[in-house]
């Protein structure tokens, strides 16, 4: 923070002006002066063929754009400088003049127009940027769970956070290369560097001083023009007088008469450094690399804005501190939270307000300012995982002073762990929590560990009510009412309503009043008068109508006024894409899994596919009558033949209660199978299923194919849609 603060200004200049610079090489490549087909071309042609069109030749040079510069003599006895072509040694064009534009971005860029002060400051600040980088990339690796899953997925929590991960990871070597050189640079005005001079050794020379053409040289004629870079002709016909020719690596002084090399000398390491870094630092000569600096560039100020951003925001709400009614030791309800980028504080302050509606006797607190709590009765622990399983910010000193500090009376507690099953350490530091309650005397469970993906609220709300009936407080979670503009909302007419049946579900077809694009897996939003709040439900298309399975909830806004609908009645409602939710037509073999109304995107997906992919559908209900709603479905699907299997599962028929996760079980090599050779899993229905079936999963593929879930999570065979 400390190098983010103090290098801003200095870096967001550096950076404005590089996007300005970056366009010079740009333009320049693209300027029509570069000669094709002319790499396999001899110096000694090119030189043989500017003497028959010059009196004299004065220099020759390859700038950095490849572009071969003629210093000469014309016949006319008139001194001149231009571009040529070099097979015929025609002028094709005069020298590009730095732009003004160029000229002012540069000299802002090298020193702040602070002269050797301004060089000074560059370069520290470009050493401030490098270290930015490299952490930066540090960061990346922690939070992905490793090196080896830097390019995973990523879980998308907000704008800023996402993108800056997702650019990051691809825009810090280049950031790196580029601190890297201009530290260099910078270094090399204040001759902090070993010398750069070259040293020459003279060479064994012929006797034969006779002189031959300059075309017959043999090291002209074994120099092609792509590898040299300039050559400086005699000054008069004196034998002391030798040509200069620089190649990549080295220079030559060549004797005028007879060709041969007179002495050589190897660029040293710091000269070839310093003039690979200049090219790795302005795109001289490389329009790729030129392009590639300028999105860097952009990168670099997306990084200020996006890594300002989530500070503002992480800051904002961990300074957001509730305020407590009661004191630590007076309280029976203690909160205690661990969070790195507070969004798991957001959880807990959700709950801390609920609990206050009910009682003045909670406390709320950090997990780093664990102490003694002499009436605390419960303590409810919030915590995400930072890395590899490590613990967040304020919550590293929790396992030394829950070993330190003894309480005098045996407290319940629960843990709810924040995390997403993206990453194999899934909840890691929640499961240490509360494996370390477990072993200290003074604390008791109150509920198992409760793990929440991905910032569930469902999964939030399904916790809290485990939470009221093991405490019969009943809290009730306050959400704010939105404003909804229902201007933009669509119309969709009803097309059919089946009856309800005995669990209070039923099956709902809407047609959109106007054509819209939708597939099986996409969302329909409505937005209750009563509350505006939005309800989401997982679309089927069936014939271009989307299907839509529904339970009607004795208290539920939305599914109520949903139940009573009839045919041909309008309705308001939004189509959200849920590309993650699609069919994945490239896999081979697709596994659905569902419980309850889950299952409409699969009824969609299992009739609406014209593929090969072979699909098996999973599915669990209360009874065999829970099923007849979506039979025709299913039928319909086996006899286009574009279901392959069909599992289901009762948990309140007569005798033994089956889930779907206890259906996948017994079909263990058969999901194994599927998923080690690319197949896809999708899962939608509700939350507590979804959890139990990952687990299942990951049961089946630590044991038969040897890899958590978390590996096929991240190829994208694993997709949710559960709430």
């Amino acid at each position: 923070m400390i190098l983010a603060v103090s290098s801003a200004i200095f870096i967001f200049l550096a950076t404005v002006t590089g996007i300005i610079l970056a366009f010079e090489p740009i333009s320049n490549q693209i300027k029509p002066y570069a000669i094709t087909s002319a790499s396999n071309l001899s110096l000694a042609e090119t030189i043989e063929t500017l003497q028959n069109e010059y009196n004299e030749v004065v220099t020759l040079k390859k700038d950095e754009n490849d572009f071969v510069i003629a210093s000469v003599i014309t016949k006319e006895g008139r001194s001149n400088r231009f571009y040529i072509n070099p097979f015929t040694g025609k002028k094709i064009g005069d020298i590009i003049k730095k732009a003004s534009i160029f000229e002012f971005a540069t000299n802002l860029h090298r020193s702040l127009f602070l002269k050797s002060t301004g060089r000074f400051l560059v370069g520290l600040f470009s050493f401030f940027l490098f270290l930015i980088a490299i952490t930066g990339i540090k960061l990346i690796i922690k939070r992905q769970g490793g090196f080896k899953r830097f390019f995973s997925k990523v879980v998308k929590e907000e704008f800023a956070q996402y993108y800056h991960v997702i650019i990051g990871r691809y825009a810090l070597i280049p950031l790196v290369i580029i601190t890297i050189s201009g530290i260099y640079l910078s270094l090399e005005k204040f001759d902090v560097l070993p010398s750069n001079k070259i040293t020459h050794t003279k060479t064994q020379i012929s006797e034969n001083s006779k002189k031959i053409a300059v075309k017959d040289f043999k090291i002209f004629n074994a120099t092609l023009l792509n590898e040299f870079k300039h050559l400086e002709f005699p000054f008069s016909d004196d034998e002391e007088d030798y040509f200069v020719l620089k190649l990549e690596n080295k220079e030559l002084y060549i004797n005028q008469y007879s060709g041969d090399i007179i002495s050589k000398g190897d660029f040293p390491l710091p000269l070839l450094a310093s003039n690979l870094s200049l090219k790795l630092h302005t795109g001289q000569g490389n329009f790729l690399w030129a392009i590639l600096l300028l999105l860097t560039c952009f990168a670099i100020l997306f990084f200020m804005y996006s890594g300002f951003a989530m500070t503002l925001k992480r800051k904002k709400r961990s300074s957001s501190k509730m305020q407590n009614i009661s004191d630590k030791d007076t309280a029976e309800y203690i909160i205690l939270v661990g969070s790195e980028t507070g969004h798991t504080q957001r959880f807990a302050k959700q709950f801390f307000e609920a609990m206050c509606l009910k009682t003045t006797s909670v406390f709320i607190d950090q997990l780093n300012n664990y102490t003694s709590y002499k009436r605390a009765k419960h303590l409810i622990v919030f915590t995400a995982t930072y890395g590899e399983g490590e613990a967040p910010s304020n919550a590293k000193n929790f396992e030394t002073l829950l070993d330190v500090i003894k309480q005098n009376q045996t407290i319940q507690y629960s843990v709810v762990g924040f995390g997403s099953l993206m990453y194999p350490n899934f909840c890691k530091y929640a499961i240490i929590v509360d494996a370390l309650l477990q072993k200290n005397k003074s604390f008791m469970p109150n509920l198992p560990l409760f793990k929440i993906n991905n910032q569930s609220l469902e999964a939030f709300k399904t916790w809290l009510g485990q939470w009221n009936d093991s405490t019969s407080l009943n809290l009730k979670i306050q959400l704010n009412k939105p404003t909804i503009n229902r201007k933009k909302l669509s119309n969709f007419e009803v097309i059919s309503h089946t009856e309800i049946n005995v669990d209070d579900t039923f099956i709902l077809q809407l047609r959109p009043q106007f054509i819209q694009k939708f597939q099986s897996g996409d969302l329909l939003a409505f937005y209750p008068e009563d509350d505006n709040v939005e309800r989401l439900y997982s679309i089927g298309r069936v014939e271009d109508n989307i299907l839509l399975s529904i339970k009607r909830h004795e208290f539920g806004v939305c599914s109520r006024q949903l139940s009573q609908l009839t045919q041909k009645t309008m309705i308001k409602a939004k189509i959200r894409r849920n590309l993650d939710f699609h069919f994945p037509t490239y896999a081979k073999e697709v596994v659905m899994i569902a419980n309850g109304t889950g299952i409409a995107p699969f009824l969609g997906m299992i009739n609406d596919k014209s593929n090969d992919v072979k699909a098996h559908l999973f599915w669990g209900g209360r009874t065999h009558d829970s099923l007849e709603i979506y039979s025709k479905f299913i039928d319909k699907a086996f006899n286009k033949k574009t279901l392959s299997s069909f599992h289901v599962a009762y948990s309140q028929e007569e005798g033994k209660k089956v889930y779907v996760q206890d259906v996948i079980q017994e079909n263990a090599d058969m999901i194994a199978r599927i998923l080690n050779t690319d197949g896809v899993v999708m899962i939608c229905g509700s939350i507590a299923m979804q959890n139990r079936v990952l687990e299942v999963l990951n049961d089946i593929t630590t044991e038969k194919l040897k890899q958590p879930l978390s590996t096929f999570e991240n190829n994208e065979q694993i997709k949710m849609d559960c709430y």
